[in-house]
């Protein structure tokens, strides 16, 4: 989702007449020339380091006073340190005046391609993030938008093909997106195009990966023929925002899994108990490949601006189990947004400037500790081996098993209002593990049993 939580749809596309002589972008001409004279190795579609990484989304804007890539540095060495491995920020590209929404307008409103929000700085200070990031051993992806350009972007008027028209002619938008207009990936050269705008941040910056906003409103044949171009340049990680197996299948590293999000929500708020969390995990594993990485959160720049997660929707001590589990499901990939280890507990406002304050990071420590579990133990890799057991009540306990050769865990969360007791009724699950928490050591027998308060939760690494 971009600047609207709103369920995916379908777009219909108007077949468009004729291709303009124009030309492009010189950006867009030097990085097409690039692309048909390089002939490079090309790497398996998950690096290692994807294996059992983790994303924080960065809102620059909203991150520090000035709101900008040079000040955002300044974070760098905290987030290292709480264990963080991908940086993922929001577009950084410049916003689209015309129909521009409220003061600053959406990040999703791409005004060039190739070029820097003003707001945040220049190239140099992108670069600088990039390479500082880098050096401390993170990662950095940005967000792409390539379902519709801002609604003053040069294509309008330079390469009036590429564009969805409606019965009018007039440059169309999708849903409420007013400050967007649509593109048309029926034309070739636009296609063309998006690889070439793609393949520059990788080259001039040394970015590795991307975050595709509604990824799956793209053509899949579009990401077939794209994703191996871009691998060319380099190992990437590559996130859909899109909830479809077959974008794996094109090569995407990771997707959005919204139907287990909706469920623990429910859970929260007592709609639904633990065993609805099983029986969507469950449907998930039939449907998505085995290692498919999937982008767990409590809460994202969507969900926090618009449906007040993680303060409105896992209120108070229902936040910490659903955040552990972020970490543990299968294939799981934990997303924790700007301001979760603070917490910041308001709605960020996504079209002005609201600065988040960092001063007492509570819940910093708790993330450091699921991280770097995360980092050390290959029973949270992606194809690690996962299983659903019961501890005990199935409607309030949800607990789960991994396993990786010699690394074991086990993770046993109270998903309700009322305590919960804890058997220990399975062979595999008995020994001295330490309780990853109390950082102490746990003796575990058969049929040995403890008691879970609501929304109490222990992890046991063996």
């Amino acid at each position: 989702m971009k600047h609207k939580g709103i369920f995916y749809a379908v777009i219909s596309v108007i077949l468009l007449q004729g291709v303009s002589s124009c030309k492009l972008n010189p950006h867009e001409q030097e990085a097409k020339q690039a692309t048909s004279d390089r002939r490079q190795e090309t790497y398996v579609s998950t690096p290692d380091w994807v294996m059992r990484t983790n994303v924080y989304e960065v809102n620059i804007r909203q991150y520090t006073r000035e709101g900008s890539f040079r000040e955002f540095e300044n974070h760098l060495s905290r987030l290292k340190d709480m264990g963080v491995e991908i940086l993922w920020l929001m577009p950084v590209h410049p916003i689209s005046k015309k129909d521009r929404k409220g003061t600053l307008g959406s990040y999703y409103a791409v005004a060039d391609y190739y070029g820097i929000n003003p707001e945040f700085g220049d190239m140099d200070d992108f670069k600088s993030l990039v390479r500082n990031a880098q050096r401390m051993g993170m990662k950095v992806i940005i967000d792409w938008v390539p379902n519709h350009t801002g609604a003053d972007h040069y294509w309008l008027e330079t390469k009036p093909e590429f564009y969805v028209r409606d019965s009018a002619g007039n440059a169309r938008y999708a849903f409420d997106w007013s400050d967007t207009r649509e593109l048309n990936y029926d034309n070739r050269e636009l296609r063309d195009s998006m690889i070439a705008a793609m393949q520059f941040w990788i080259k001039e910056a040394g970015i590795d990966g991307y975050r595709v906003d509604v990824a799956s409103e793209v053509p899949i044949d579009f990401w077939e023929e794209a994703i191996p171009k871009l691998r060319k340049l380099k190992p990437l990680f590559l996130l859909a925002e899109a909830d479809q197996p077959e974008l794996h299948k094109a090569g995407f590293n990771a997707t959005y899994p919204w139907e287990v999000f909706h469920t623990m929500k429910a859970i929260a708020a007592g709609e639904k108990n633990a065993l609805a969390l099983d029986s969507v995990i469950k449907k998930n594993e039939r449907s998505f490949p085995k290692g498919a990485g999937r982008l767990y959160f409590t809460s994202n720049h969507d969900e926090n601006s618009w449906n007040r997660s993680d303060f409105g929707t896992f209120p108070g001590p229902k936040h910490a189990p659903f955040a552990i589990l972020t970490h543990f499901l299968p294939g799981a990939i934990p997303l924790i947004y700007s301001g979760q280890e603070e917490p910041v507990l308001r709605a960020i406002p996504f079209f002005e400037k609201d600065q988040m304050e960092f001063k007492n990071f509570q819940r910093a420590g708790f993330y450091k500790t699921l991280l770097k579990l995360r980092n050390r133990n290959k029973a949270t890799e992606l194809n690690a081996s996962y299983r659903i057991i019961k501890t005990g009540d199935e409607t309030r306990l949800f607990s789960i098993f991994r396993q990786a050769g010699s690394y074991k865990l086990l993770v046993v969360t109270n998903l309700s209002d009322s305590p919960a007791e804890v058997s220990i009724n399975l062979p595999e699950l008995t020994g001295t593990p330490k309780e990853v928490f109390s950082n102490k050591p746990v003796k575990l027998t058969l049929n040995d049993s403890f008691t879970l308060g609501p929304w109490e939760y222990r992890v046991f690494e063996y």
